[in-house]
């Protein structure tokens, strides 16, 4: 083969050596032939193919290689045999060397390559439908609840409730209450299963009433004399067996809670859960789930819903306090801010009742609710700051809201409730600063229900803590800025309710209601600033610039109403001032003496000031008013006043005409009847009777409302008659004495004494044969 090797690489061309040198031996024929190039060519193709086909069978081979798992424990066999001491060594201090897996992983792992499928299959209804068929068998397996069951428990727990039957009713439990937010909701494996909506409230009603009764007597926990001293379950040696049941019962209370709507359960089920306050503050986990919950429903709940949930609060504050009570100060805070964003005559009562809960929860730790009162009312201030440095609409909306206007009411009522407290008074100068600045922020004629709220939260923090606040001047100036004798542009339906209002539109300032309603406000607070002063010793320099500015108005203003109002306030406040200044110049000691004047004080807030006694009075009929303007009534409904309902005079003319067509077809027909029937009235007159029917109602605009309405009354009626005047022929005489008597000008006392007179006597129309 050699020496024909050599032959034929002899015989070879340049080219044909080139071509061939990458060639192996197997390109020669058997027989030791050269083959041609083309043939060569064709060789390779399918050599390559060739190794395509076979590529797949070749991991067989490697796996015949061995591993490097299994090289190392073969090494470690030499090792035994070479270096048997080091062997033994490594034996002796190291065995997890030598004890290694010698699986052949390495190999394995390389040729483990996970690739994709060549068609995706999609998934088919068969497979849901195993799915199904297995979450049935599940259910299939649990046991249904039945009513005779509930009253076996029922039963077992009036006579001896024992460990292993709370077990079972805590389990049925749990299956009610998985029911009302999905399967997956019980957390763990179920045992029963609750399907009868009849069952479910037999079971709920059962466990809410009577299971912890039985579990009482279960732990042998008597009621301590002493009722403010609380027993903790814990302490019983019984407590070990159930309390992993007691856990999960008290999550399941929680659950039930977050799905409940209808107030009525919602309140069975708070009764319930304050009766086992105990059992959760032994869990704390369960406890901060409680309180999420309790303080969701003492927010946005219904009226006994939120008594309810506040008296819970309470009770685990006062039981654990330096747990609980920080969190949950912060907590009903932030609920209260957001429940307070939109006020109205239904909402109004429920935000005061969670300012006053909130007081009373505020009050319970001095120190702890300083540190909250600081926090708070410096936000208060932060935003008060930006609105006045930036200047902006969306900045002053940031302060000027019933969320901000709510919150300072609430750190007045805070204040003035836990005073005398040396921890929380260096708070009531910033807080007053702060409303102070949110009256001057925008003093426009549009913010006045603002400011007048703003005064109210001053005047109670004035009262209640004897501090000394110039709230006055706020509420002269408005008596500067309106004009109260400019006419009405518009007539409101209803009266503007303060009470649940913050911004004015500028139709609102044009209306009647407006300037009604500004007045009696004006009023109260005045009322309300000077009752908190009346019995002070300084009261006469007090309430002299009142006085004076109170003359002003009387003078300026036209309006009868007001003067009144405003007339009747000002006799109170002199009459009150002079009896301060007759009872002072009575008094021995000097005005240094601080003890004597308080001790006066006293004296004169225990006898009742005349300013004093007529507030009490006066209180009284004004909340009346106001429970009436908070139920949606007006003031005047009951006092059933007869209601005269008029009709428009071309109504009432095309009546007159239906009624009496036949006459005014003859007198329409010929002019002979009219000469004959009637007397004609001269042209002139009843032109002269038109203007003195304008200049009447002229004189009207200058008077009251209640002026007005008389007159247009009797304006009515006079229209009647003289329409009705001409289809009967009795009242001829009558008719030409009013025309002949019917003056040109009439006065204002003659007017009053026109709008005085009698009654008036409409009689029925009867008609002769003539006719």
């Amino acid at each position: 083969m050699a020496s024909s090797k050599k032959r034929n690489l002899a015989e070879l061309s340049v080219d044909d050596f080139l071509a061939s040198k990458f060639e192996s031996e197997s390109d020669e024929d058997s027989e030791g032939k050269p083959v041609p190039l083309s043939e060569k060519k064709n060789k390779g193709k399918a050599l390559q193919t060739s190794k395509v086909k076979t590529a797949a069978p070749a991991p067989q081979k490697k796996k015949k290689k061995k591993g490097e798992a299994s090289e190392h424990k073969q090494q470690l066999s030499r090792l035994r045999d070479k270096d048997p001491e080091f062997y033994k060594f490594l034996e002796e201090n190291d065995k997890t060397l030598l004890n290694f897996d010698d699986s052949d992983t390495s190999d394995d792992d390389k040729e483990k390559v996970h690739r994709l499928p060549d068609h995706l299959e999609e998934a088919s209804s068969e497979d849901e439908e195993d799915e199904t068929m297995v979450k049935s068998k599940k259910s299939q397996d649990l046991l249904i609840v039945t009513s005779k069951m509930v009253d076996k428990w029922k039963e077992a727990a009036k006579t001896q409730l024992t460990p292993k039957v709370f077990h079972e009713i805590n389990q049925a439990f749990k299956a009610a209450v998985s029911t009302t937010k999905g399967s997956d909701a019980g957390g763990g494996p179920n045992k029963y299963k609750v399907a009868d909506s009849a069952v479910f409230n037999k079971l709920i009603i059962f466990c809410i009433q009577d299971l912890f009764v039985a579990v009482q007597k279960l732990l042998q926990l008597n009621p301590d004399k002493d009722k403010n001293k609380l027993i903790l379950p814990s302490t019983s040696p019984r407590w070990s067996k159930v309390r992993l049941d007691i856990k999960m019962y008290l999550g399941g209370v929680v659950q039930l809670l977050s799905c409940l709507t209808e107030a009525s359960v919602l309140s069975a089920v708070l009764r319930h859960v304050s009766a086992i306050v105990p059992y959760y503050l032994i869990f704390p986990k369960q406890c901060r789930i409680l309180l999420k919950q309790v303080i969701t429903q003492w927010s946005t709940g219904e009226e006994t819903v939120r008594v309810l949930a506040f008296l819970i609060l309470n009770k685990l504050c006062r039981h654990k306090q330096d747990a609980y009570l920080n969190q949950i100060l912060k907590q009903m805070y932030i609920a209260y801010v957001k429940n307070c964003k939109f006020t109205s005559p239904n909402v109004l009562p429920l935000i005061n009742f969670m300012q006053r809960t909130l007081t009373e929860m505020y009050a319970i730790d001095t120190q702890v609710s300083y540190q909250h009162a600081f926090l708070y009312i410096r936000q208060l201030a932060i935003h008060l700051r930006n609105a006045m440095t930036v200047k902006k609409k969306e900045v002053y909306q940031s302060v000027y809201n019933w969320q901000y206007i709510h919150c300072l009411y609430l750190w007045c009522r805070v204040l003035s409730s836990i005073y005398p407290s040396e921890v929380l008074q260096p708070l009531i100068y910033p807080l007053t600063q702060v409303i102070l600045g949110c009256i001057k922020l925008v003093p426009s004629s549009r913010f006045y229900p603002l400011r007048l709220h703003c005064v109210r939260a001053l005047t109670l923090l004035s009262s209640s803590t004897d501090t000394f606040i110039p709230i006055m001047p706020f509420i002269l100036e408005v008596f500067q800025q309106v004009d109260f004798n400019k006419k009405p542009g518009r007539i409101s339906v209803r009266p503007i309710n303060f009470a649940v209002i913050l911004k004015l539109s500028k139709a609102n300032l044009e209306e009647k209601a407006y300037r009604d309603g500004l007045i009696e406000q004006l009023y109260d607070f005045t009322l309300e600033y000077f009752h908190s002063q009346a019995f002070r010793i300084g009261f006469p320099e007090l309430a002299l610039p009142t006085i004076i500015q109170f003359k002003a108005f009387l003078k300026e203003c036209k309006v009868a109403n007001y003067c009144r109002q405003i007339k009747q306030l000002l006799e109170k406040i002199q009459e009150n001032s002079a009896f301060i200044t007759s009872q002072r110049q009575k008094a021995t000691f000097g005005v240094a003496d601080k003890e004597a004047v308080n001790l006066w004080e006293k004296q004169m807030k225990a006898e009742m000031t005349p300013l004093m006694k007529y507030y009490v009075n006066w209180k009284k009929l004004r909340e009346k008013e106001i429970q009436l303007e908070i139920s949606g009534k007006e003031r005047l409904e009951d006092l059933n006043f007869p209601e005269i309902k008029r009709k428009k005079l071309q109504d009432k003319k095309e009546d007159d005409r239906k009624e009496f067509k036949d006459l005014f077809e003859s007198d329409s027909g010929s002019s002979e009847d009219e000469n004959s029937g009637f007397k004609v009235k001269d042209p002139s007159k009843p032109s002269k009777k038109a203007d003195a029917e304008e200049d009447f109602s002229e004189d009207l605009s200058d008077m009251s409302s209640d002026d007005v309405e008389g007159e247009y009354e009797v304006d009515d009626e006079g229209s009647f008659e003289d329409d009705n005047s001409e289809g009967e022929e009795k009242n001829h005489s009558t008719i030409k004495q009013k025309t002949k008597k019917l003056p040109t000008k009439l006065s204002q006392s003659e007017l009053k004494q026109l709008t005085e007179g009698g009654e008036d006597v409409v009689e029925d129309f009867e008609f002769s044969d003539e006719d």
